[in-house]
């Protein structure tokens, strides 16, 4: 017989791929790694620090969680589909755990998975999560980017081998962004970026006006209030060590799950496109103080 987290682990393994029979009993679920239900259930809870039914109940409310903001699926039909024989069942045991009804709290969503002994978790698209056996580090999330970053280099050498000598030379006239982009548009969007994260962590609604025609004066006041918050997020996810937590993005249609380290790195990617070109833009205007914006020599002076 293995050990008891070898146990346990083959338990979730077997609760992630059999979620949905909501007809299984504990006897069965014992069968399943092979233990009799008096030791499946002792084993389960030593490990977990829940019994096996309080465990998937949990996961099963999660998923329905997860359910209420990334589809317009019904309560009741969400119900069904987490094992409640009603829509009022669904929703007490539903309240009990989030505090709020389930209509509620689609309407004001806020981080789907709840609290646990053993930080496992339901995970999209549908699936259960172990926690990380290590910790994302800062340092970690920077040798990934820089990893990232090789390996995106040679992709796009490989692609560009595609090319005949013609395009490989044409000059390059492309924008990040749909719309045309000018100074005043990339500057907005840079505060709008951190300003939009800020809101999805939060569950709040973007106002995506404010980047219209939006005055300097208007960018500055805005930039006082929305870098701080960003900054201190950012400070506190990697203080905390949180760097692999996920948190829910509803404001996404659907809605998406995404990593503190994988949106820190895709703010950082595409503020470096958006910076390089207003620093250009000044520069053709005959503002070139900035240079390229280039962080290498301001990350080495004293903080």
């Amino acid at each position: 017989m293995g050990t008891s987290q070898d146990t346990f682990l083959r338990f979730v393994d077997s609760l992630a791929s059999h979620l949905d029979d909501h007809q299984a009993r504990g006897e069965e679920l014992a069968a399943r790694v092979h233990l009799s239900r008096f030791h499946f259930d002792r084993v389960i809870c030593a490990v977990a620090g829940e019994s096996p039914a309080r465990f998937r109940r949990r996961v099963l409310l999660e998923r329905g969680a997860y359910r209420l903001i990334t589809s317009r699926l019904s309560v009741l039909d969400i119900a069904v589909e987490a094992g409640y024989s009603s829509h009022e069942a669904f929703t007490r045991a539903f309240q009990r755990a989030y505090g709020a009804s389930p209509s509620a709290w689609r309407a004001t969503p806020r981080h789907f998975q709840l609290p646990a002994p053993n930080e496992v978790h339901f995970y999209p698209p549908g699936s259960l999560r172990l926690p990380a056996r290590s910790k994302v580090t800062a340092m970690d999330l920077l040798t990934r980017m820089v990893e990232h970053h090789i390996w995106l280099v040679g992709e796009m050498i490989t692609r560009a081998e595609r090319l005949p000598a013609a395009q490989l030379d044409q000059p390059i006239e492309l924008s990040v962004d749909d719309d045309e982009q000018t100074v005043r548009s990339l500057l907005s969007r840079l505060i709008g970026q951190m300003d939009m994260w800020n809101c999805a962590i939060a569950s709040r609604a973007y106002d995506w006006s404010l980047e219209e025609n939006e005055s300097t004066a208007a960018m500055r006041q805005r930039l006082a209030h929305v870098a701080p918050a960003f900054l201190t997020e950012v400070r506190e996810v990697i203080a905390g060590g949180r760097l692999d937590e996920t948190f829910v993005d509803a404001l996404c249609e659907p809605a998406e799950v995404f990593t503190y380290g994988g949106m820190i790195a895709h703010v950082l990617t595409f503020a470096a496109h958006r910076r390089t070109l207003v620093v250009l833009a000044l520069s053709n205007a005959g503002v070139g103080d900035l240079g390229w914006g280039d962080p290498m020599r301001w990350i080495a002076e004293p903080a």
